[in-house]
């Protein structure tokens, strides 16, 4: 079969580097009419283009390619959790190829010297993934093998507990896709056809390809001056041997003031253990001391890669779940820019295996974090303490920022902000495949005084957030001054593009929590054996109150399930404002639901609703919920 399906158009804008870059929105899409407006009288409301991250690549969807395969599409409710492979494909379908021959063909719109492949090829027999390769040509010319494997992907199971899921092969699977990458030995310009095909050595059962990123990446970043090599303190790329040890001592001598920063040349690096600061007192059964006034830099995150060959249950040294045997545990004024940190996890939980996380520690003050590139942890980035494990140990992050980082196929979170951060941010970066919150705010109570320590004033903004396989886009779990600006959300597999809620035993919300600008594509689920039906957006006051919530000019298009939930719990969402919003196409549910159990109030000013499967605005029996303005509001019979 050969087809060619555009079904959704491209939108585009420019990068830091000045290539086009490209993101995705239904064709059905559209903006709200009126909204707010700036002095001069124009739209006040980010374009299309403008929500997400600026991104250096450009992203094209195989279904939307000239192809010669089968066109895998998700069912209706998007069902999650039984091998469903277009639910879990970036705009729901795939590609897949079960014959020789069979390919899928990219145009490119940019130049680019490398390529990432989303993708799926069968696990082992008895589990632990296989090794395949799928043959890339250009223009018809063979350019080289893409070494493609399925060690950190297919999760087995029937339960949703994600500590109960299993490496061990049965019927329901679920995490069905990971990456490939590699940098091509030459720049091809726009223009190009891209062909990933299977050859007749090309030895996997089958192949699904779902999207690929297209990249000119630039030249490594040279040394600069103030900067020490780790190679200077023994540390060889590209050998295979374990360079701890050496990344260590660099990291030491300079918070030492030995030198003036850590260089991590290009090339291959090897790192079994975690790099922290030493605890001569050994606090702990862990050490939990990270380091502190330290720079690192590389080459840049395709060129200098930190990876381990080790999954963390059975490394030595620290290895426990909040932290694991690879990357950096931080706790005050650290810059790290310009590498990858890449893991080896291939579970979360599962009799204490786990995948370990790439960047953890109290982070403190001035630290500043920026291309970095994590993959395969079991979390990216987890900001934190807690007080009551190693007190002397606590402390919040303020003021810590986040750019340009790329987290990608996850166990848990991406970058989950908790015990007390404020004044934080994430801005301009990417996230796919995480398997919870991409991205969180977490006001836990593990903190040195609940009545002061709670995490304030944190934003997410101008993030691209794609495939979470568990959990949500973006989540909020209390605190204040919290800020949700301009990010664009696709294809959650079962949970919110975005939610607002207070399980996990968090400290109150108070203030304001703004969510704005934002996009969000195809999000919501059923989930918890697919009795909880989740909207794009929800609000979820599972213990008690969700108050200050502001959502304004956002595009919610094609939900799975409601464009906005207020879901049933034990505490109130009072005096909700929705202003400037769009909502087009909740396929199986409303444009705006309060379940039976809600209570609180929202108004509604310069809202469009269309195409809701269920009604506009809907408000379920038994609620005590109050919907003031908007369409078709209306209250279900009894």
């Amino acid at each position: 079969m050969k087809s060619k399906h555009l079904r959704r158009r491209l939108i585009t804008g420019m990068s830091m580097t000045g290539l086009l870059v490209v993101g995705l929105l239904p064709a059905a899409s559209a903006s709200a009419a009126g909204g707010p407006t700036k002095a001069d009288g124009t739209s006040a409301r980010p374009a299309a283009a403008e929500r997400g991250a600026t991104l250096p690549y450009v992203e094209y969807e195989a279904e939307a390619a000239d192809y010669e395969g089968t066109l895998l599409e998700a069912d209706p409710k998007r069902t999650f959790g039984h091998t469903n492979f277009g639910s879990e494909s970036s705009g729901r379908e795939s590609v897949r190829l079960d014959n020789s021959g069979q390919f899928v063909e990219f145009t490119s719109t940019n130049a680019a010297n490398s390529i990432v492949v989303r993708n799926s090829i069968p696990d082992a027999p008895g589990g632990g993934g296989i090794d395949a390769t799928l043959s890339l040509y250009a223009d018809g010319a063979f350019v080289q093998k893409l070494d493609l494997s399925s060690k950190h992907s297919w999760l087995y199971g029937n339960t949703d507990d994600p500590e109960s899921l299993t490496n061990t092969p049965q019927a329901d699977a679920r995490r069905l896709f990971d990456e490939s990458h590699a940098l091509l030995e030459k720049s091809y310009p726009a223009g190009t056809k891209f062909r990933l095909q299977r050859d007749a050595d090309d030895s996997a059962s089958f192949y699904i390809v779902d999207l690929i990123d297209l990249e000119q990446v630039a030249p490594p970043v040279s040394k600069p001056a103030e900067c020490t090599s780790i190679t200077d303190f023994g540390a060889v790329p590209d050998d295979g041997a374990d360079d701890t040890k050496a990344i260590q001592d660099a990291v030491t001598a300079d918070q030492n003031g030995e030198i003036g920063c850590v260089w991590i040349p290009p090339g291959q690096w090897r790192q079994e253990q975690k790099i922290l600061t030493d605890d001569p007192q050994n606090q702990g059964q862990y050490n939990q001391i990270g380091i502190s006034d330290v720079t690192i830099r590389g080459a840049g995150m395709w060129h200098s890669q930190l990876y381990t060959l080790t999954e963390p249950q059975n490394a030595g040294g620290i290895n426990h779940p909040h932290e694991g045997n690879f990357g950096f545990d931080i706790d005050d004024n650290t810059q790290i820019s310009d590498i990858a940190i890449f893991g080896s996890g291939r579970i979360r939980g599962g009799g204490g295996a786990e995948g370990g996380v790439g960047l953890n520690g109290r982070f403190g003050q001035n630290t500043k974090i920026s291309n970095v590139w994590i993959e395969h942890a079991n979390v990216g980035v987890w900001v934190g303490r807690d007080y009551d494990n190693i007190p002397s140990l606590w402390g919040p992050a303020d003021g810590l920022e986040f750019s340009g980082m790329r987290i990608r196929n996850t166990y848990a979170d991406g970058i989950n902000f908790t015990n007390g951060t404020r004044n934080s941010v994430v801005d301009n970066s990417s996230f796919r495949t995480t398997g919870d919150d991409s991205l969180a705010i977490w006001a836990n109570r593990y903190v040195k005084d609940p009545a002061v320590d709670i995490a304030h004033d944190n934003s997410f903004t101008d993030n691209t957030i794609q495939l979470p396989w568990r959990a949500n886009g973006v989540a909020i779990y209390g605190g204040y001054g919290n800020k949700v600006q301009n990010n664009l959300i696709a294809d959650t597999a079962n949970y919110p593009g975005i939610m607002l809620a207070t399980d996990h035993d968090p400290l109150p919300f108070s203030g304001e929590t703004l969510l704005t600008g934002n996009a969000l594509h195809r999000t919501g689920g059923a989930f918890w054996n697919e009795g909880q039906e989740f909207g794009a957006i929800t609000i979820f006051p599972a213990s008690r109150d969700i108050t200050g919530v502001k959502i304004r000019d956002t595009e919610i298009s094609d939900s799975t399930y409601d464009g906005i939930q207020f879901k049933n719990g034990g505490g109130n969402v009072p005096d909700v404002e929705i202003s400037g919003v769009t909502i087009d196409k909740s396929n199986n549910g409303s444009g705006i639901l309060a379940m039976g159990g809600a209570r609180g109030s929202a108004t509604l000013t310069d809202v469009t609703i269309t195409n809701s499967a269920e009604g506009d605005v809907l408000i379920e029996p038994g609620s005590g919920f109050v919907i003031n303005g908007g369409p078709g509001t209306r209250r279900t019979a009894n």
